[in-house]
């Protein structure tokens, strides 16, 4: 008998194939009730199934109840960011939403497979099973396998086909496909150097992941859903802008007008399915046009993006929106009920319709910029292209013209952030405990950490059809030696302290090599870990592994991992799916320089107390990647402003004396500011 994990699992396997083409490496059959075997299948030599999964004839799954969701060309992109494409999301997974357990989902679905888009079906899929309190026990695989197209160019995938199609059949060796450092270009221009960091596949999945939680227009309004997206890719900004520095490389400018050529253009040589449809490629200096493509009803001009940039900009400095009614909407962080003002800008920027303050008002900046440089190549559909990869949420950051967009984007936010009161000395100090000593420590070796590179393994052949012959994909990441935070922390109280412990990383130098004032620095802080300890009277030594970190997901989950994990439902298993999304493991640090690069670790401890939120009936706990995906059915873990205390401008004072540089906050017991240096081995780590 099939257990729910196994019910659901193979529904993401071969997404482009028949649904009754075997799965699970021939071990697992769909079968469908009075419907023919494909002559593909039928013909197949050497397959027998061992687990039938049978899918009976279903009267509730009729095209017109899919609504727009057959509107979509099977074949071709699928753009969250478009806005006929989020509506026909919507009414997938609302239809799917209907079904109970997860025995009717794998039916339903099942009839539903081959009659919508591929990439469609499976946003469907896991936008469902993440919602569905029944299915908490069901995990979902890495998207590297469902879709391996989208991770590695399609030369190298017709080469492994071609190699397969001139093996001895009985062969069952898997083809090795590697993709390595080379990745969409040379070095030949500046932004190819940072290839192996846009392309990664932790990265793009994390991304794609987060996008599933906190989708806008589907109906579905999480906690702080708002901050969390500002937050999210204020980090994703901070940490490209550490990488480009590591590598002598000036920060990323904002695409501040969309009325000059975008100066480099991007090929990312990959395929939207197995058909062989490529995505669409820029040219260097494409100049942004009005977007006119009617065969997907969108239209947007390039005058919208401006008017609503200025209309965003006068509610920040005016410090109010207005709504639909004409009323004015405050906006302020410092509110002790209700949404804080970064929520109620975040939900008109990005823009969420159903959210937003006024959104025919302030428009839809962010979603409407994805598309007009996604379709930069061809926005009047004349060549029939497909859009550029900046328009999928699981590719997007393979295109540097992302991070043009989304410092616009942060900018908006920077000019908000700037905007509230400094935090106060008594907002940032907590009396009676105070930071000794704190630092890292990698094996024996204190305050230097080592980066190299690193590969991991995926099975190609869950997401093409190989002829049924195995392929591996054996990627090249950037990696890091694992290390440990050590603190030595007073109690100077006579009793137990609880205290939140934040961990920063930042740059010690500018890209001038001088050394950083606080406000130049401020939007650098990456954050590393945050989390609870309870302080005894007296001194405490706390020790911290990186891989514990609050913001990361330790690991990409393949099908083989969820095949052997078996029928549980444990705590572990329930977490998993919304905690997938954290920000890679392997990304946690920056690559650092040959040399060696210097950057500053903060430490500040708050006061629990003051921190922790009410969550009735029970926290459920999220191993990884709280601090960017929040807590799955609860609300954010964290009483304060999304990156506190960086989220604001400095204290004019502190202690009597000006605050020029993040190191004048170590004047308080309970911050610590420590030099450390990251080493670039260039070699791959044991």
């Amino acid at each position: 008998m099939a257990n729910d994990q196994q019910r659901l699992l193979y529904l993401f396997e071969l997404p482009q194939e028949d649904i009754q083409v075997p799965r699970g490496g021939g071990s697992v059959l769909f079968k469908l009730e009075n419907e023919e075997t494909p002559p593909s299948v039928a013909t197949r030599v050497g397959v027998s199934p061992s687990v039938s999964l049978p899918v009976p004839e279903r009267d509730d799954v009729a095209l017109q109840a899919l609504g727009t969701a057959t509107s979509i060309p099977k074949g071709s992109a699928f753009s969250f960011f478009l806005a006929s494409h989020r509506k026909a999301a919507k009414d997938l997974c609302d239809f799917l939403m209907k079904t109970s357990g997860a025995e009717d989902l794998m039916q339903v679905a099942a009839r539903v497979h081959g009659k919508v888009n591929e990439t469609l079906f499976v946003y469907a899929i896991s936008f469902v099973i993440l919602r569905k309190k029944e299915l908490r026990s069901v995990r979902l695989p890495t998207m590297v396998e469902v879709f391996p197209s989208r991770f590695v160019p399609q030369e190298a995938l017709a080469k492994a086909q071609l190699q397969i199609n001139r093996m001895d059949p009985n062969q069952t060796e898997p083809v090795i496909i590697e993709h390595g450092l080379e990745f969409s270009g040379t070095h030949l221009k500046p932004e190819h150097r940072l290839s192996y960091w846009r392309e990664d596949y932790g990265i793009n999945v994390h991304h794609w992941h987060w996008h599933l939680i906190y989708p806008p227009g589907m109906g579905f309004d999480r906690d702080r859903k708002g901050e969390l997206f500002y937050y999210m890719h204020q980090q994703v900004i901070a940490r490209y802008d550490i990488e480009r520095l590591c590598l002598g490389l000036p920060r990323v400018e904002k695409l501040d007008n969309w009325r000059i050529p975008i100066k480099d253009g991007y090929f990312p040589k990959l395929t939207i399915s197995n058909s062989g449809r490529q995505w669409g490629s820029r040219q260097d200096n494409t100049l942004p046009k009005d977007l006119r493509r009617r065969e997907l009803g969108e239209f947007v001009d390039i005058t919208d993006m401006e008017i609503w940039r200025s209309r965003l900009l006068d509610a920040i400095h005016q410090g109010f929106m207005i709504d639909c009614n004409g009323d004015k909407v405050p906006l302020r962080d410092d509110v002790t009920s209700g949404k804080r003002g970064i929520e109620i800008l975040s939900e008109a920027l990005e823009a969420d319709a159903e959210l937003s303050v006024n959104f025919p008002y302030y428009g839809d900046l962010h979603n409407r910029g994805h598309d007009i440089l996604a379709f930069s190549h061809d926005p009047d559909n004349a060549h029939k292209e497909e859009m550029g990869v900046v328009g999928d949420l699981g590719t997007s950051l393979r295109d540097p013209v992302f991070f043009l967009l989304h410092k616009l984007v942060d900018d908006l936010f920077q000019e908000y952030k700037v905007t509230q009161p400094p935090y106060t000395e008594a907002e940032l100090f907590l009396p009676g405990v105070r930071i000794e000593r704190a630092g890292v420590v990698r094996g024996n070796e204190a305050d230097v950490l080592l980066t190299g590179w690193n590969t991991r393994e995926f099975e190609a052949s869950r997401g093409i059809d190989f002829n049924g012959k195995p392929v591996i994909l054996r990627l090249t990441h950037l990696d890091h030696k694992p290390f440990e935070y050590h603190m030595q922390i007073n109690n100077d109280l006579r009793e137990p302290k609880e205290v939140t412990v934040r961990i920063f990383l930042a740059p010690k130098f500018n890209g001038q090599e001088e050394e950083m004032g606080f406000m130049e620095q401020r939007i650098l802080w990456s954050e590393m870990d945050k989390f609870t300890v309870n302080l005894k009277p007296g001194k405490n030594h706390v020790v911290r592994s990186s891989k514990e970190s609050s913001i990361t997901n330790l690991e990409e989950l393949t099908f083989k991992d969820l095949e052997n994990s078996g029928p549980g439902n444990t705590s572990e298993q329930v977490a998993f799916n919304f905690c997938g999304c954290g920000w890679p493991q392997h990304m946690l640090l920056p690559r650092g320089r040959p040399e060696g690069m210097a950057l500053q670790l903060f430490f500040m401890l708050t006061d629990y107390a003051q921190d922790k939120v009410s969550n009735p009936g029970g926290v459920r706990r999220c191993a990884n990647g709280v601090s960017f995906c929040g807590m799955q059915d609860a609300k954010y873990p964290d009483a304060r402003p999304m990156g506190f205390p960086f989220d604001r401008s400095p204290a004019p004072l502190l202690q009597g004396l000006p605050v020029n540089t993040t190191a004048d906050y170590a004047r308080l017991g309970n911050a610590f500011i420590h030099d450390i240096t990251i080493r670039f081995l260039g070699e791959k780590l044991n």
